[in-house]
């Protein structure tokens, strides 16, 4: 099955918590994955250096405003940033690393199935 057709279901978070958080930085999309009945997040963002911090931001704010509306044991299973456009890291391990290490998954210009397992 072709990975856009295993999503099952969609969440526009940037929309939903943007009211009275306009300032904030937020997560752009939350869809379920039938393959592992597991909630990925989504952030089309611009693959750029100076990006790295804030899309960090826009996980932690996302987990702020989900933290009182997730049922208990529901959790996001997987952040994954995907480059809108071309990518322009200075240093990409640095950056992979520090990724990493604030739970979010950098998979390039395209999810790939192995993105989601």
């Amino acid at each position: 099955m072709p990975i856009r057709q295993a999503f099952i279901d969609s969440m526009e978070l940037d929309e939903a918590v943007k009211k009275g958080n306009e300032q904030d930085n937020r997560w752009d999309y939350l869809l379920g994955y039938s393959a592992t009945d597991e909630i990925i997040a989504i952030e089309p963002h611009s693959a750029k250096q100076d990006e790295v911090s804030t899309v960090i931001k826009k996980r932690k704010s996302a987990k702020e405003h989900l933290k009182d509306h997730l049922r208990e044991g529901v959790k996001i299973n997987k952040w994954l940033w995907v480059a809108s456009g071309k990518v322009h890291f200075a240093n990409t391990e640095k950056v992979i690393v520090q990724l990493n290490q604030n739970g979010i998954k950098f998979v390039g210009t395209k999810i790939k199935e192995k993105d989601l397992l």
